[in-house]
């Protein structure tokens, strides 16, 4: 028997499209405002898609690379929340499946070897970059530090940026669009968004739906 069908603004969508197996934990959805299957990511946790589906998150201080290989479509994002993992696999973070990939060394190599295996060539890889936003000011700038990150990463790897908006004060809720490499990004007002808040406490503590100011396809 086939699988149920729903309709959706007028189309008819089964089941969700099939996701590499190391994906099984990240939530997808149909999302009906953007006529779109989407994956959300949570801090951590990085996602290739191999049908161009739309990819979310939420960010604070936290970077994102959105990557995707310009002739076949293939891309993907990852959330990474700080720049380095120096602690040899003993790390503060082991209790969680997506450990190693909080850090930024270890959430670009995964990312770009996943698109790599998937198909996508080097050569054709596209990367633009959101986040780093300084949310709490009373606390250490860790977005400044993962700012500096990425843009040493790119340098070093030779990876030229397509676009950025990094910086600045606010969270940020990123939507992202292999196909077309097009990221919008909404501006939050991070005077009201209690979530980022506690979220970034209590991961840089271990380290020693908000109003939108705007809607904008940034790149």
């Amino acid at each position: 028997m086939s699988a149920p069908s729903i309709s959706v603004f007028g189309a008819t969508r089964t089941d969700l499209p099939a996701s590499l197996p190391q994906f099984g934990h990240i939530r997808r959805y149909w999302d009906p405002l953007h006529e779109s299957f989407a994956a959300k990511l949570l801090p951590g946790e990085y996602y290739v898609t191999l049908h161009g589906e739309m990819i979310v998150t939420v960010l604070g201080s936290c970077v994102s690379a959105c990557v995707r290989d310009r002739a076949s479509g293939l891309g993907g994002m990852n959330h990474f929340m700080l720049p380095l993992d120096r602690s040899h696999g003993e790390s503060a973070w082991a209790d969680a499946t997506s450990a190693a990939t909080r850090y930024g060394n270890v959430a670009m190599e995964m990312l770009i070897n996943d698109l790599l295996k998937a198909g996508a060539k080097r050569s054709n890889l596209e990367f633009k970059l959101v986040g780093g936003g300084k949310v709490l000011a009373a606390m250490t700038d860790v977005g400044a530090g993962n700012i500096e990150f990425i843009r040493n990463y790119m340098r070093t790897e030779g990876f030229a940026v397509a676009g950025e908006d990094l910086g600045d004060v606010y969270p940020r809720k990123v939507h992202f669009h292999p196909d077309s490499g097009k990221v919008r990004v909404k501006k939050l007002q991070s005077t009201r968004n209690d979530t980022i808040f506690a979220r970034e406490r209590s991961y840089l503590q271990q380290v020693s739906s908000a109003p939108q100011t705007g809607d904008v396809e940034l790149f």
